[in-house]
């Protein structure tokens, strides 16, 4: 007989791949010219952070489901706004690129991203220089070109776009790690919503006011409430169903279950969206990159497997050394909390999050997003 709670995970991973699937679909028709026709991907992804940010603001203040963080200037200053400044433009440049290039081809290009976050890991000294990591790098890069190469529609600039985009959210996740572990700071997903999709709004506003705004009321396009509201209700929902995902079952789970998404919404794009074509290069090149991706998961997973190792290890050797040398006052205890003077245990599980939709569960940093994470994504 199948258990109850068993039901429930595959019910919430279900749940987390139709969401995922659905708002990237109905972002791509809300800027597609040749439907909704609402070309302006910066004023969808302020609605989304404002939206956001205001049921995060009601649920914190006014039913107080969560109470906020302890939330000095100076964390918001170093933490809080570099996080939301690459966050923001992660979201904006992965937008824009629904105007020039086909699903299908994102998600190709979103195998990229364990790339970015390795390089990026590596320049801000996270992570170091490996080579079994570096010849899946390669792999995954060779996987992504030839899939290009196969693209039928090529945009140079929905490409840039994309592959900008890609670096930023990378980016992001890298400081994301890197700052708020190094303040002790952790946040839920609510109480992360609550103060970075604000100050997301904010670093949108800039851009808006000097692209779109002019558009906007040269074009005098209609705004539809139910559709706005609707695609945003759907990206915040996704944002939760991943923390419930992540909840249950752990990164490795949803990386596997965000895969098999991948290929699902690559198959429906083709019959939602019927110009976008999809060649057997394209599909090679993707299986290439998917083979990379899936060998550095698993070189990351067994990273982790041995931290955890070596974290239980540590107990029994101190009871070793404290019976050998009848001194508590030499006992070392362990740090498991995740901050700089630590073990690397708390760092090797961050490193299992990176490419992972961006919502760990209460005892890992937490991480918003496509999605990417990926609700733009």
């Amino acid at each position: 007989m199948i258990s109850k709670p068993l039901v429930l995970t595959y019910l919430y991973l279900l749940i987390y791949i139709l969401l995922s699937s659905g708002v990237i679909l109905y972002n791509k028709w809300v800027l597609s010219p040749k439907y909704f026709d609402f070309p302006f991907p910066i004023t969808l992804t302020m609605i989304h952070m404002g939206f956001s940010g205001v049921v995060a603001f009601f649920l914190v203040r006014v039913l107080k489901v969560v109470s906020p963080v302890k939330m000095t200037f100076e964390i918001y200053a170093t933490c809080v706004i570099p996080i939301s400044a690459f966050f923001a433009s992660s979201l904006w440049f992965g937008n824009t690129a629904y105007l020039h290039i086909s699903v299908a081809f994102i998600q190709m290009l979103k195998a990229l991203m364990p790339v970015a976050t390795y390089l990026m890991a590596v320049v801000c000294a996270t992570d170091s220089p490996r080579c079994d990591l570096l010849l899946n790098m390669v792999l995954v890069s060779v996987g992504v070109v030839v899939s290009s190469y196969g693209e039928i529609h090529f945009n140079v600039v929905g490409t840039v776009y994309q592959v900008t985009g890609i670096f930023a959210e990378a980016l992001r996740l890298v400081l994301t790690q890197v700052l708020l572990q190094k303040k002790g700071l952790t946040l839920n997903p609510i109480t992360s919503l609550y103060y970075i999709a604000p100050c997301s709004f904010v670093f949108l506003f800039v851009p808006w006011y000097l692209l779109e705004k002019p558009a906007m009321e040269v074009s005098q396009i209609e705004f539809n409430f139910w559709i706005f509201f609707s695609n945003a209700l759907c990206a915040l929902a996704l944002n939760f169903s991943i923390f419930l995902v992540i909840g249950r079952t752990g990164a490795v789970t949803i990386r596997v279950a965000g895969v098999l998404k991948d290929w699902i919404l690559i198959a429906l794009s083709t019959v939602v969206f019927p110009e976008s074509t999809i060649t057997g290069l394209n599909i090679i090149g993707y299986a290439i990159a998917l083979c990379g991706v899936v060998m550095y998961n698993y070189l990351k997973v067994k990273d982790v497997r041995a931290s955890q190792s070596t974290s239980e290890s540590i107990p029994d050797r101190i009871t070793k050394d404290w019976k050998l040398e009848k001194k508590s006052s030499d006992i070392f205890v362990p740090n498991h909390g995740g901050d700089n003077n630590g073990g690397n245990f708390a760092t090797s599980e961050l490193n299992v999050d990176e490419e992972a939709p961006l919502i760990p569960s209460a005892t890992r940093l937490s991480h918003i997003g496509r999605t990417q994470l990926n609700h733009t994504a």
